[in-house]
């Protein structure tokens, strides 16, 4: 016997004998037989990349225009025997490095959460059981069923294919699918030559196989050539690229600035060029933000995180800056508004109709079929049971399904009905099947009967059956049906049967021509209630929600009208949205709330019609053919229950439970992100600004600068590292959900936040010079009013934090005051960082400061009091004049 997991050409031998060497069967591997293969040659993943070492990490922090400047001034500082200005410059840098690192591992251990949050998965035959396994748990020997949308998971023999084409340019480099087929090829053929095989990392494209894997993990193909299938997303967001762009701006004018300020001082003030350089340095370093880009993409993942707890993952970081601003969402009905849970509750069949009780896949609830006979509804019963994939599982008397919904629904009207899922295929054998494709909306299935006889089975949308039948069938009959049943808000199927002479040769769609129409079925999926709730949510945040579906149109206005989707919705049809042009389309959605009967293609165009009037659309999809849609979208959304791997990786985002609510949370985390970015550039670059405002008009006005070069050092040591953090964490605030959202290209340094800088800069500036010449008048000495100085900045840091925290509300609130923990922790080590600055006499030795009295203490929190009084009234005037918009 093949030594398992031995590499040899599979591609080269005949199913069976794969099948024999690998020591496997149809019924697949038992699960003792998989976990004993499992331990002994490892899960099914390739090797994975070593991060980088902690040194190279810590090192590539100082890789930044900001951090060269500051760099450079220690150097300067040095050279002119500043050594301790020298030694603080220093130790800004590297707490900033510090705080680089552990942002830096923050994000990577939220994307690394993501991976595991979506793993791949397989569908394989244990123990002839169908179910849904880890990928990393495949061994050589499992039965691996395939279909359009997944994406390979090991190396895999084909054993049975239908239609299968399979994308392999993540291994052969070639974009075109390749035809895939069950026999064997020559053995001395090439990767792209052996349509037998189906290996890891590529993409099924079209069509259904099931096979055995013969390679798993690095011995696969993929695994051998070191491949790496699976895309890092980078860390680099647009936004971390025009902060650093605003960095390097930044530092070229201050480069400029300091320049000036220091021919000022020495040409026409009369400072020594050492002082002036030290104190100019000094100003610059106190100048720049250096922190700004980590604490920004702290904010970024600490998002993710937020979001991956509300069962929304991000796979690509900018989607956390553009979800903030969606202003339409477009979204699949089911699964995502309703439950997924399919229940067939109607039967209609030429003579009459039938009603089914029941809830859920449990095979219990009353078949009412009134004055006809339950023999009548047979024929229709069993169509749904053979036409079908699924499987329906009970544990301790909880039913679960694998499959399709809406089979799983038919299955469970089976046991109502009396057929036994399992003593049904004992007498009906199936030999082939055409499975569903979008482009012609139907199934059919080929079986050999308990007589002999080959019946073919078909189900899909009515008017698809209906394209198969007989002439005289009554089709303005089932249209009515149809449309009665849809308008009730059920799904409709269509079953037809056709009886064949003999065994086709190759079974396609001229064998379905002449079938009988045995009826429809209607099927309700109970809608969500949290769908609901977050429909409105997102009405009274301006957010359009945008139903498509492939359902009729009668359901899913049923529906639309059940979740409140608009007060009055309006639906668009497929086949209406053929006839239009793009911009009649265009025009079209803006009164469109429902899409019916849409295909694939048809939802890139709706995208494409939203974006056209510059909206920010997220867009939900599952299949494979949603991925161009996906992509189009400014957030394209998968669902990681029912979606395929090809839609997971057109996506930005993926919801673990396939919910809207969780698109709306999201929604709302993405605002909160926003706002906390805003809110740390809001309270970063007034706070320098204040204190370069005094010491510039002090050399300007040649009077003693107010604080000195060491001491504004280390208040941007202090405070860049307490209290420049914890806007990353605020949550969001009240009514982040009731505003507009914002626009498409809405700067980030926007109107409010550019008068909140100057406003504030003024009156930090006027608080420090007034305290400064207040201390001077009454006796202080410079030592002791400078000290005051330092500390009334850093109160004025703090009491305007508090401020900044409410950018669209009001901070005087207990809410507001009591402050998050984060906000507290940050209070508490900044003001025993003060203490041990203004009282410990090492500290008063290095820094030149001297004790305050109570008093003086008093009067500066009293200051920093009548600071946050004032620019409360000043946010609550501005808005109540209206000057931003971003108020409203």
């Amino acid at each position: 016997m093949q030594q398992i997991g031995e590499t040899r050409s599979w591609h080269g031998i005949e199913a069976a004998r794969a099948e024999e060497l690998l020591a496997t069967g149809p019924e697949g591997l038992s699960e003792a037989e998989a976990a004993s293969r499992l331990a002994k040659l490892g899960p099914n993943q390739l090797p994975g990349e070593k991060p980088p070492h902690p040194i190279w990490r810590f090192v590539a922090q100082f890789n930044n225009a900001l951090i060269y400047f500051l760099l450079a001034s220690a150097a300067a500082a040095f050279a002119l025997g500043h050594g301790i200005d020298a030694a603080v410059i220093l130790a800004v840098v590297l707490v900033n490095a510090v705080v680089g690192v552990v942002q830096e591992g923050r994000a990577e251990k939220a994307l690394a959460g993501i991976e595991t949050l979506l793993g791949e998965h397989a569908l394989v035959v244990r123990d002839g059981q169908r179910q849904t396994i880890d990928a990393r748990d495949l061994v050589p020997g499992d039965l691996i069923l395939l279909e359009a949308g997944d994406r390979v998971a090991a190396d895999i023999r084909i054993a049975r294919a239908r239609s299968l084409a399979i994308e392999e340019a993540a291994l052969t480099g070639e974009a075109v699918a390749a035809d895939k087929h069950a026999q064997a090829v020559a053995a001395d053929a090439g990767i792209g030559d052996r349509s037998s095989m189906a290996f890891s990392g590529t993409l099924v494209v079209r069509g259904q196989a099931s096979g055995y894997v013969v390679a798993t993990g690095a011995r696969t193909e993929i695994g051998q050539i070191g491949a790496l299938v699976r895309a890092v997303p980078r860390m680099v967001t647009p936004l971390l690229r025009q902060i650093d762009s605003f960095g390097t701006k930044l530092t070229l004018l201050i480069l400029a600035g300091s320049i000036a300020l220091f021919v000022l001082a020495t040409r026409f003030r009369g400072y020594d060029w050492v002082d002036a350089l030290i104190a100019v340095v000094a100003l610059a370093v106190g100048a720049i933000p250096e922190g700004l880009p980590a604490v920004i993409t702290i904010t970024l993942a600490i998002g993710v995180q937020r979001m991956a707890r509300r069962r929304a993952v991000i796979r690509k970081l900018p989607a956390v800056e553009t979800l903030g601003a969606t202003s339409v969402i477009c979204t699949d009905k089911t699964g995502t508004l309703t439950r997924n849970e399919m229940l067939v509750t109607r039967l209609v069949i030429p003579e009459g109709e039938a009603t089914v009780g029941g809830s859920g896949y449990a095979p219990q609830g009353e078949i009412a079929t009134g004055a006809l006979p339950r023999e009548a509804f047979a024929d229709l019963v069993t169509c749904g049971a053979l036409c079908n994939d699924a499987q329906l599982r009970e544990d301790a008397g909880s039913w679960s399904l694998v499959g399709d919904p809406m089979e799983g629904a038919l299955l469970a009207l089976a046991a109502k009905y009396g057929i036994v899922h399992h003593k049904l295929h004992k007498h009906w054998q199936r030999v082939d099947e055409i499975p569903f494709d979008a482009a012609y909306r139907l199934m059919a299935t080929l079986y050999r009967g308990p007589d002999g006889e080959w019946t073919v089975f078909i189900k899909g949308a009515p008017e698809a059956v209906l394209a198969t039948c007989c002439e005289g069938t009554d089709a303005a009959h089932w249209h009515a049906a149809t449309q009665r049943a849809a308008h009730e808000g059920e799904r409709v199927l269509g079953f037809a049967m056709h009886h064949l002479h003999e065994r086709p040769t190759r079974f396609d769609f001229a064998h379905l021509e002449g079938a009988r129409m045995l009826g429809i079925m209607g099927f309700i999926d109970p809608k969500r209630e949290e769908a609901r709730v977050a429909i409105a949510q997102c009405r009274s945040a301006g957010i359009a929600v945008k139903m498509i579906t492939g359902d009729h149109v009668e359901t899913a206005l049923a529906i639309a009208r059940q979740l409140d989707l608009a007060d009055e919705p309006r639906a668009l049809t497929g086949a209406q949205i053929e006839t239009m042009s793009d911009e009649e389309l265009a025009q079209a959605v803006l009164e469109t709330s429902v899409f019916a009967r849409a295909s694939p293609e048809h939802k890139l165009r709706i995208v494409r019609a939203e974006q056209s009037h510059g909206a920010i659309v997220a867009m939900t999809g599952d299949g494979v053919n949603d991925a161009p849609s996906l992509r189009q979208a400014d957030v394209g959304t998968a669902m990681a229950l029912s979606g395929t791997q090809a839609a997971r990786e057109a996506s930005e985002m993926v919801l673990l439970d396939d919910n809207f609510a969780s698109i709306v949370a999201a929604v709302r985390e993405g605002r909160t992100v926003y706002d906390n970015i805003r809110k740390v550039i809001a309270w970063t670059l007034p706070t320098n600004g204040g204190e370069i405002i005094a010491v510039v008009l002090a050399i300007a006005l040649d009077f003693a600068l107010p604080m000195t070069a060491t001491q504004i050092l280390w208040i941007n040591l202090v405070t860049s590292v307490t209290l420049g953090l914890v806007l990353a964490f605020e949550p969001p605030e009240p009514g982040i959900m009731e505003r507009p959202p914002r626009g498409k290209d809405a700067p980030l340094l926007s109107g409010f936040i550019a008068w909140r800088v100057g406003v504030v800069s003024l009156v930090f500036a006027a608080a420090l010079l007034g305290v400064y010449f207040a201390a001077l008048a009454l006796g202080h000495p410079l030592a002791e009013a400078r000290t005051m100085v330092v500390n009334m900045l850093v109160i004025a840091e703090i009491f305007y934090l508090f401020n900044v925290r409410y950018m669209h509300g009001r901070s005087l609130t207990w809410r507001g005051l009591l402050g998050t923990r984060a906000v507290v922790i940050a209070i508490a080590l900044v003001s025993a960082a003060q203490l041990a600055f203004t009282y410990v006499p090492v500290m008063q030795a290095i820094f030149e400061t001297r004790a305050l009295s109570l008093l003086d203490g008093s009067i500066l929190i009293l200051t920093g009091i009548a600071i946050f009084v004032f620019l409360e009234l000043e946010k609550m005037l501005v808005r109540r004049l209206g000057w931003f918009a971003e108020l409203a």
